[in-house]
């Protein structure tokens, strides 16, 4: 690759950018005006923002005690409600029920009263309720005087005194204010009856509050500034580093199919690489020059305002928000770098496989489904910054800048490697799949054509090959998992054996194999290839089992290490422990083998390995298909800790169905798996109390039974040279993957040529 034609390819690129009137609009002049246009019209908005009466009906004041008052005149009592707070109630006052309502019709009546907007709440104290509470005071008083004993049971019963009413309408934001406003003058109101009952019996009123908690706030203020700003500025900067990608990009690659331009760029001397790489850094100049400006203009604005807001409260409004750090701003700035690399690469990708800039557009909103949890992940109250959290792509790098911004520098240093590491491998990836897209004919000229449904469905069964198509195999492991997801809702964990084993196998058949293969009869024409249901080669059965027999103790090794980076939380502990119950329940090994091992390896591998695998490896990289299928053979497993290890197996499984050309290995392989982690739990601790040289190669842990360190050595080794073995292995390729390895001898071939 020569750095010339990237140069050459950025420089064209930021020209014709700039004279775009609409990216110049989006990228400076938007940026610019957006802030100051809305602080403007928040101090336009502040001038009209005031506190609203509420209006209140309290129905039956003739029935309230006397003392302590609650109502003076037409108002609550100054005692219960200061002035001010009187002043946001618009009180009116009956004496009774109003003509016509009884108690049976209150509710329905005070409801239409509400809606109407006549009131927004409704204050109902029953007939007998100021007699009733007066003998329940008049009682408590000559009770004995005796801290140990409790009121007589007339008292209790007899005097009991009848509850008041609140009606309101929690629907509407008002009638919950009014609820809000009222309930705290009435708990004033019984705090009062409180304190005159203590009165009455002699008691003073400290006795209900003898002490008090003073909170004092340690922090300093430019820390409780970096706490907040540490939430908000990475927010704004990443969504508008990922906007300002987005956008260029589209016009970079879908606007020049559409303008016919792209095809005289492909003519040029500089490789598709080359017109990728300059390309993305076209789209970083503007993604970060986006951020940058929206970050200004969002600072000098919301400085402007806060100062304002102090003219105007004559000093003595204080916001505790204040200004952000000034260090805040470099590291934002530093991270702007490999971010806007990634969401450059991402948006560079997808333009390219878009056919229109309309296409294109539809794509944002996909990926902000994907990115904006990501984004929110870290601004929950409950996350912080570890080794699990680091490694998590985007969030991991708005927990560190939370760290760097607050200040926590030593918190960040031990997470900046792990953190920058994983958005280096993103940012590579990303560019990969751009040029990639690049390099493929059928994807930068494709042409736009109407799309239905039905017209989709009716494509894929008319249109069949020998194995399924790529949409076909998405669409399958879409509906694998949407029934997974559902059918965990749907059965509850059965508490005997026999229910487990019943549900478990039922699942496994009737939500994994039986839609593949419902799928593969229909959408192919070659269910038997689609499936991989071929003989191999007769060394491969005995050898993917005992690659499964090397393989287990790191696989056991990783697990405890995913246990450790992501621990289990407290529901998913109590549901290991009723399976693990469950399990104890089981009328021998071989029913656990049969139910646990044997049926998820023949029903899963039929999905995954079978159909989904055939119709991935249509992308054309062989490595990509496995990976895809992996990760959607681990989701498949629900809980975090288990899906991260299966998508680990589900790579060797991959490989093993590619090289050999058949199901039979993998099956052979997953069922060994299986069969291997029941042995463990089950047999393995009553095994080494009676031969204790088992301890050489097994160990006793908080986690239950382990490899030891020597065994997950030896069998790494030996695994790496049966992993050899199949590599060696002559396989078939599809035509995509053909047409692949040619473009990629091709591509690596012109720079030695030239």
């Amino acid at each position: 690759m020569k750095l010339a034609n990237v140069k050459w390819i950025y420089l064209r690129e930021v020209r014709d950018q700039l004279r775009d009137r609409r990216t110049l609009f989006t990228i400076a002049v938007l940026p610019v005006l957006l802030y100051p246009l809305l602080g403007m019209t928040f101090l336009q908005v502040a001038q009209f923002s005031r506190e609203h009466k509420t209006p209140i009906l309290l129905l039956g004041a003739d029935s309230l005690p006397e003392t302590p008052r609650l109502l003076d005149d037409d108002k609550f009592d100054t005692e219960i409600a200061s002035e001010q707070d009187a002043k946001l109630f618009d009180l009116t006052i009956e004496r009774a029920l109003p003509p016509g309502v009884s108690l049976s019709t209150l509710r329905s009546w005070a409801e239409q009263e509400i809606q109407d907007g006549t009131y927004d709440a409704v204050v109902y104290f029953p007939d007998d309720f100021g007699v009733k509470l007066n003998e329940f005071r008049a009682a408590v008083a000559d009770s004995p005087d005796d801290s140990e004993t409790e009121l007589p049971a007339s008292i209790k019963q007899d005097r009991a005194i009848p509850e008041p009413e609140l009606f309101v309408d929690t629907a509407s934001d008002k009638s919950r204010m009014a609820r809000d406003r009222v309930d705290s003058v009435l708990v004033r109101w019984r705090d009062s009856i409180v304190v005159d009952n203590l009165r009455d019996r002699r008691i003073p009123s400290a006795a209900t509050k003898p002490f008090k908690v003073v909170s004092t706030d340690v922090s300093r203020e430019r820390t409780r500034r970096a706490a907040v700003w540490s939430k908000i500025l990475p927010f704004v900067v990443l969504i508008w580093a990922l906007t300002g990608a987005f956008y260029p990009a589209i016009d970079l690659c879908a606007g020049e199919k559409e303008r016919g331009t792209l095809e005289t760029l492909l003519c040029s001397p500089a490789e598709r690489s080359e017109i990728a790489w300059g390309k993305l850094l076209t789209i970083m100049t503007f993604s970060m020059a986006t951020s940058v400006l929206n970050l200004l203009s969002m600072g000098m604005t919301g400085a402007f305002i806060v100062s304002r807001i102090a003219i105007l409260g004559g000093g003595a409004t204080k916001l505790a928000i204040g200004t952000p750090p000034p260090a805040a701003f470099l590291w934002l700035l530093l991270a702007l770098i490999p971010l806007s690399a990634l969401f450059s690469a991402i948006s560079l990708a997808i333009a390219a496989f878009a056919k229109s800039s309309k296409e294109g557009q539809y794509y944002l909103m996909p990926v902000l489904m994907i990115t904006l949890p990501l984004m929110m992940l870290p601004m929950m109250p409950t996350t912080e910054l570890d080794l699990g959290m680091s490694l998590i792509p985007v969030a991991g790098v708005m927990l560190l800048l939370q760290a760097l911004i607050e200040g926590q520098y030593l918190e960040a240093v031990r997470f900046v490697v792990p953190v920058m590491g994983v958005t280096f491998l993103c940012c590579l990836l990303a560019m990969r799949w751009a040029i990639d897209q690049f390099n493929k004919e059928s994807v930068l000229f494709r042409e736009s054509e109407q799309w239905g449904f039905g017209v989709w469905i009716r494509s894929l069964i008319r249109d069949r090959r020998d194995t399924p198509s790529l949409s076909a195999a998405v669409m399958c492991g879409v509906l694998l998992l949407m029934i997974r997801f559902f059918a965990s809702f749907l059965f509850a964990m059965p508490e005997t054996w026999d229910g487990f084993a019943m549900t478990t196998v039922i699942s496994l058949v009737a939500f994994i194999a039986i839609p593949a293969i419902i799928m593969s009869v229909l959408l192919t024409r070659s269910p038997t290839k689609t499936l991989l249901l071929r003989a191999p080669r007769f060394e491969a059965i005995p050898m993917a089992a005992l690659l499964a027999l090397a393989l287990h103790p790191a696989n056991v090794a990783l697990g405890l290490l995913v246990q450790k980076v992501y621990p289990y939380s407290p529901d998913i502990i109590e549901q290991l422990k009723v399976f693990e119950s469950v399990i104890d329940g089981a009328p021998g090994l071989w029913a656990v083998i049969l139910v646990l091992a044997v049926t998820p390896a023949i029903c899963e591998e039929i999905a995954f390995r079978g159909f989904i695998l055939s119709g991935m490896r249509h992308m054309g990289h062989k490595w990509v298909a496995i990976l895809v299928t992996s990760v959607l053979f681990g989701a498949a497993h629900m809980i975090l800790q288990q899906s991260l290890t299966a998508c680990m197996i589900g790579m060797v499984l991959g490989y093993l169905a590619i090289q050999t050309g058949s199901l039979l290995p993998c099956i052979v392989y997953h069922l060994t798996h299986n069969s291997l982690s029941m042995i463990m739990a089950i047999c393995v601790p009553t095994l080494i109390e009676t031969y204790p040289g088992l301890s050489l190669l097994f160990s006793d842990g908080e986690s239950g039974t382990l490899y030891q360190w020597p065994a997950v050595a030896v069998g790494l080794v030996v695994g790496v040279g049966l992993l050899n073995w199949f590599r060696n292995l002559p396989y078939d390729q599809t035509k995509e993957e053909s047409l692949q390895k040619a473009l990629d001898h091709q591509t690596a071939q012109i720079p030695a040529k030239s």
